[in-house]
């Protein structure tokens, strides 16, 4: 099938790294895989992060205007009919201004991938964005919420189809494999790896809550290795320092590196604070690494507690001290955890896995 792509908060081609960047690449190697020819239809953000109405009411314009333009070019001959409209990630900040109307017009299904719905802003400042949420959710044949902590409030569960989050393990079972080693790691002892976008608000009140929890460990063995960059590096950092010499700061990384990473830690330990389900967790599995995370619920769905890893307080650094003692105390749970998760998350959440599962509905739709 031809697929338009279409990632209303963030393009897949953007410079900026994140988790949804990485996920919407991951829904387009996907599609790629299973055989269909995948075209990127607009690279329109609609995000508008401060609720105003000014705003959202010229991307709605300029959405209408794009989605003139590419129905013409098609009708036209000038781009090539998509027999699918795929659009990833749709909320009341980032609506979708251009695909709803392009699949009414070429009188193609329109699929939704990772939605959310806030009632509370109904008749608020992102009213507009709110409601063009609710009506593309209306127009569309099925809906693959990812997370599921989304799915409580959205409508028509007989649209929702399961498609669990997920990345291409292979990487990180080649690093693994390779027996990849970070530089200058002491092997003697524990090594604990973070990694997270240093960005204030959640990101930065994970890394607090890490280090207050590590600090209940001073007299364990253990040292921790943190990958991650962004506008509130100086505050993590500031926020690290009475960790001392424990702690070595990695930056951010490219891909191989970062598999070496996760292939050099023993474990991988995140509080996942308003988390929508943690691609790192995943990452660190994909390596046969277990994780200490939060409790919540799209990380519930990534992380088998007590099965792959440990779900503990995400807002109690005593708790979630005391599941990291847990793990650096006991190599042979390390090891258990760490097998079953790899075996996991290439069952149920490897891009083979997910490949077949979006091919299948997409071979629904066209049925």
């Amino acid at each position: 099938m031809r697929v338009a792509f279409h990632a209303p908060l963030k393009p897949p081609d953007d410079p900026v790294p994140s988790g949804d960047r990485a996920m919407a690449r991951r829904l387009l190697q996907a599609l790629r895989l299973a055989g269909h020819e995948v075209t990127l239809a607009s690279r329109l953000r609609s995000r508008d992060p401060a609720g105003d109405p000014a705003r959202q009411r010229r991307l709605q314009a300029l959405g209408a205007r794009l989605a003139e333009r590419y129905c013409t070019a098609v009708e036209q001959g000038r781009r090539p009919r998509p027999d699918l409209w795929f659009t990833y990630h749709l909320y009341y900040k980032a609506p979708d201004w251009i695909g709803p109307a392009v699949s009414r017009r070429l009188g193609i299904p329109y699929l939704v991938a990772e939605a959310s719905v806030a009632p509370k802003r109904a008749g608020g400042a992102w009213d507009l964005g709110f409601r063009a949420t609710l009506e593309a959710l209306d127009q569309a044949a099925v809906v693959l919420p990812i997370n599921p902590a989304n799915i409580a409030c959205l409508p028509d569960p007989a649209k929702l189809r399961d498609l669990p989050p997920f990345l291409d393990a292979a990487p990180y079972r080649t690093a693994v494999a390779a027996r990849a080693r970070w530089p200058a790691l002491d092997s003697a002892q524990p090594w604990i790896l973070a990694v997270g976008m240093m960005r204030p608000g959640a990101k930065l009140a994970s890394y607090r809550l890490l280090v207050a929890a590590l600090e209940r460990l001073a007299g364990q063995a253990w040292q921790l290795l943190v990958v991650g960059d962004g506008p509130a590096r100086g505050e993590v950092e500031s926020a690290l320092a009475p960790l001392g010499e424990r702690v070595v700061l990695a930056g951010a990384l490219d891909d191989e590196a970062l598999a070496c990473a996760y292939a050099s830690a023993d474990l991988l330990a995140w509080p996942a604070i308003d988390e929508a389900y943690g691609m790192a967790l995943l990452e660190a599995q994909a390596a046969g690494r277990p994780v200490v995370a939060g409790h919540g619920i799209g990380v519930s769905a990534v992380v088998a507690d007590g099965e792959t890893g440990l779900l503990t307080g995400r807002d109690d650094p005593a708790l979630f001290a005391a599941d990291l003692a847990r793990l650096l105390d006991d190599p042979a749970l390390r090891a258990r955890l760490g097998a079953a998760a790899a075996r996991r998350v290439a069952a149920r959440h490897d891009l083979p896995a997910a490949s077949r599962r979006l091919d299948a509905i997409l071979r629904e739709l066209a049925a």
